[in-house]
């Protein structure tokens, strides 16, 4: 009975150890909150200069946190920024990493390392809500009535709530984890980008079923009074409401954290807002004076706000590493006759910058970025240049994980200026619109590009020239003056380094 005690009196010693070690080991590993905007410009956000509408609860970020003024995505696009966010590798490398269509197969390949990997490895548990635009399924495409796989899961992730490419193209559906959210089995979807299916009413014939009106493409299939990108039958039950999009991923979001409360998690939050098309809840209408892109916006403020309050709640805030930045630069009239250039009120979603979504020039690339991990990240303002390319690396050394580098190899270890502990920015930045770029210090180097020069469906000066460009970022942030004629040597300098890049 002695000895029976004496091992029960260590076996209880040895699981309090192991539980307090457990313990000790969740405390020093960061929550990791990342939210990431759609479309979202330099110049929408209070804390970023803007005077036309509050946001102020990314303002509360900022204000708690680290606000980045030269922070940059790697494409003026959405899913070749994704790409590059997620598996650390500049999307350009890649063949099929354009803007995908809805009913793409999965772009990044089953294995590959990326964040969600990492940070699996490093004992997270790794969801994504919200859109994902990166293709799902088996090369042809998802079957949408059956399991969507290969996705997120592949990849790292172990939860998937998702809009599975935009809200302005079909299926306009969610899918969580392998399923349609909601799908009944007497009614298949069926998807098509090449030819028109089924019987439904498109924009293009019936545009008096619309509430809001295309100005540009996005005349299909009429979904929730709206014409889309491509065509879709069926999946009626499953189909969305615009108007809840926001509350539905909020919610999702949320609920992740509730149940991984106990657990270090990361949760990659991809909202839909500011993206088109633009149609918030009927709490936000009308409360920007700016038309739909304003409404938007101050929902897509009230979507971080409820991850701040839910975090706050349970008591996560103070142990959760937050990063809040957008996909790429703004755009007003992507399609939809939305009101979004006549209520600008003098609003400059890029703010000084030059061109927008799609371009070559800064605005494009150039995004908000704010961190915020109270008593660890630094607060105020940095100039750093910085990259969501390093997101990866970064991550992996805060977890001590080390990362396949042969997946990640643009990558960069940037944790010390991610937390403002250090001023030595990444050497160079490469970025792509319709033309590759790239910035070293205060010199910008956009190399020849024989497309348009503007594009006249939204409005945007797209930095294509047929000559090179150079501009000093410094001096003339505006990219107003091309040096390249003038400053020979320096250009030399940055195409070579752009070709060394591009060829390794």
């Amino acid at each position: 009975m002695k000895y029976l005690v004496i091992i029960f009196c260590l076996t209880f010693v040895c699981f309090s150890c192991d539980n307090n070690q457990k313990t000790e080991e969740i405390a020093t590993k960061p929550n990791i909150v990342l939210i990431y905007a759609d479309d979202l410009g330099y110049g929408d956000l209070s804390s970023y200069g803007m005077t036309n509408v509050a946001t102020p609860n990314i303002d509360q970020i900022a204000s708690e946190g680290l606000k980045f003024n030269n922070a940059h995505t790697s494409s003026a696009t959405c899913t070749p920024s994704r790409f590059s966010l997620l598996t650390g590798s500049y999307a350009w490398r890649k063949n099929g990493t354009g803007v995908a269509r809805g009913n793409a197969a999965m772009i990044i390949e089953p294995g590959r390392e990326t964040i969600a990997s990492v940070l699996k490895r490093a004992g997270y548990y790794t969801g994504v809500v919200g859109k994902w635009h990166l293709g799902l399924g088996p090369d042809g495409g998802p079957d949408w009535n059956g399991d969507i796989k290969p996705g997120p899961r592949e990849i790292g992730f172990d939860y998937s709530f998702l809009i599975p490419a935009t809200g302005d193209r079909v299926p306009c559906v969610f899918v969580e984890d392998y399923k349609v959210v909601g799908l009944e089995a007497d009614d298949p979807i069926e998807v098509s980008y090449d030819k028109p299916i089924g019987d439904e009413p498109t924009g293009k014939d019936h545009p008096e079923l619309l509430k809001m009106k295309h100005s540009h493409g996005h005349n299909n299939t009429i979904i929730n009074g709206i014409g889309r990108i491509g065509y879709m039958t069926g999946g009626h039950a499953a189909r969305w409401v615009d108007e809840d999009i926001a509350d539905v991923i909020t919610e999702k979001a949320k609920n992740f954290i509730q149940q991984r409360k106990d657990e270090p998690f990361f949760l990659y939050f991809s909202t839909h807002d500011i993206h088109v098309p633009r149609v918030p809840h009927s709490r936000f209408v009308g409360k920007s004076g700016m038309g739909p892109r304003g409404d938007a916006l101050v929902q897509l403020d009230w979507c971080t706000g409820e991850i701040i309050k839910v975090l706050d709640e349970l008591g996560l805030s103070d142990n959760t590493l937050i990063i809040f930045t957008s996909d790429n630069g703004p755009v007003l009239d992507d399609g939809y006759q939305d009101d979004a250039v006549t209520k600008a009120n003098g609003h400059k979603p890029a703010g000084v910058l030059r061109g927008g979504k799609y371009s070559a020039f800064d605005a494009g690339t150039r995004v908000p970025l704010i961190v915020k991990w109270p008593g660890k990240v630094a607060i105020g303002e940095s100039d750093a240049l910085t990259s969501q390319v390093d997101f990866l690396a970064s991550f992996a050394t805060l977890t001590e994980q080390r990362f396949n580098k042969a997946d990640a190899g643009d990558s960069r270890n940037q944790l010390d200026v991610l937390l403002g502990k250090s001023k030595i920015d990444r050497d160079h930045v490469v970025e792509k619109g319709h033309a590759l770029s790239i910035i070293k210090g205060d010199w910008k180097y956009i190399e020849p590009n024989n497309g348009w020069r503007y594009n006249k469906f939204v409005d945007i000066e797209l930095g294509n020239d047929t000559i090179p460009q150079l501009y000093n970022l410094k001096d003339d942030i505006s990219e107003q003056n091309n040096l390249a004629g003038s400053n020979p040597e320096k250009t030399n300098e940055l195409a070579t380094l752009l070709n060394e890049i591009k060829n390794n």
